[in-house]
């Protein structure tokens, strides 16, 4: 039966890849994420997962090893955080479009410079191109069993690309709370053995990652495209067949209190926790608020944010992002895009926030849903507003 521990969140990963039976780990250190590898190099010296845990000198080497190793047919696992998803950049690309099912734990953290250790999501934005699925988790539940789910969808045949879990530096990364752990043998049979397709044989040497001129490339991108949107399927599925499971449901997105919602929050990762003291607060005062969580980032889930905004008048988007010289949030740019073709759209207030790990307490979600009133109200144009900072 499952049990209630409390445990930090980059235990629990840890724990999730063990349950897997992850066969390759190759990683590096950095922070936020060390605890993750950290803990699974105890767990494989101490005989609980039999597994080859590659120690590497850099990030980009840990996504190169883990190309060749999930190439093989090989269960393979990474964790990595900032500057060392960037350092693996160019990899990550490759992993996607050879089709490798990799999963891996991401600890959100900011870029430099300045150097910051602490999270926010300018490493994840930075990275939403480069083909992978992605999804979001709030806490250590989430990232436990959201981890579990990601070897079954990365692995499906229908799908057969790599996964990142997202989950914040310290915020959640490093934070100790109570979750239920599964058993192995409650678990047996929702992560079938993995059976890659096309593994590497030095018995049938093919060809893998061969030049591509223009009179390909361009096929080649599109039949990726077209492959990668339709994984949504399979995500869904998986989602459901966990919660039939083990009760836990979880959808590419989410509401909170936003049935009857005037003014909507939509908002990516821990801090929409933090954003439901605030709608409690605010739906006490009589105010028609609610919050938007996004989940799922890759494929991006249209038709599920076209519902969820539809009947709102106006949406606030809050970005611990930004796109700079740009129009400010990435977030907010995406449902943007989203909403253009919408015949009726709601008007978007853009809010940033939270960056380099600064907290975003309720009474500043609060303090948005109010200057969002006031924006419109005094029909005030602003492409973005920066939440905290100092004068």
């Amino acid at each position: 039966m499952s049990k209630r521990v409390g445990m930090e969140a980059s235990f629990a990963i840890a724990e999730a890849a063990k349950l897997a039976e992850t066969e390759v780990v190759a990683a590096y250190p950095i922070t936020p994420q060390t605890h993750i590898v950290e803990r699974l190099s105890e767990i494989v010296a101490d005989g609980e997962l039999d597994a080859e845990f590659i120690c590497v000198e850099s990030e980009h080497s840990a996504m190169s090893a883990c190309i060749g190793s999930s190439a093989v047919g090989a269960r393979t696992f990474t964790a990595t955080a900032g500057q060392g998803l960037e350092l693996m950049h160019e990899v990550l690309y490759v992993a996607a479009s050879s089709r490798l099912p990799i999963v891996m734990a991401v600890a959100n953290r900011a870029l430099s410079g300045p150097l910051n250790v602490w999270g926010d999501h300018s490493d994840v934005m930075a990275t939403r191109d480069c083909g992978w699925i992605q999804y979001f988790t709030e806490n250590a539940q989430e990232a436990f069993d959201l981890t579990l789910c990601a070897f079954k969808i990365a692995e499906a045949p229908e799908v057969l690309f790599p996964l990142m879990v997202h989950l914040d530096g310290f915020h959640v990364s490093h934070v100790v709370e109570p979750l239920y752990l599964l058993e192995k043998e409650e678990i047996a049979g929702f992560i079938p053995p993995l059976r890659y397709p096309f593994p590497l044989d030095p018995r049938k040497p093919v060809t893998m990652g061969a030049f591509a001129p223009p009179v390909l490339y361009t096929e080649s991108k599109k039949a990726l495209e077209v492959a990668l949107r339709s994984t949504k399927e399979t995500i869904l599925r998986v989602w459901k067949e966990f919660g039939d499971a083990f009760g836990r449901y979880y959808n590419p997105v989410e509401s909170y209190r936003a049935e009857d919602a005037d003014t909507l929050l939509l908002a990516i990762g821990s801090f929409t926790e933090t954003a439901t003291v605030a709608i409690d607060t605010l739906r006490d005062r009589g105010e028609k608020v609610g919050l938007i969580r996004l989940r799922l980032w890759r494929p991006f889930p249209f038709d599920e944010v076209r519902a969820a905004l539809r009947s709102a008048q106006q949406v606030i988007i809050f970005d611990r992002a930004i796109s700079l010289g740009g129009p400010g949030g990435p977030l907010c740019s995406e449902i943007k895009s989203a909403l253009y073709q919408e015949p009726k759209k709601p008007k978007i207030v853009s809010f940033i926030g939270g960056l380099g790990g600064r907290d975003i307490t309720p009474q500043q979600f609060e303090q948005m849903f109010a200057r969002c009133r006031e924006l419109i109200d005094k029909k005030i144009d602003v492409e973005y507003e920066t939440i905290g900072v100092r004068e």
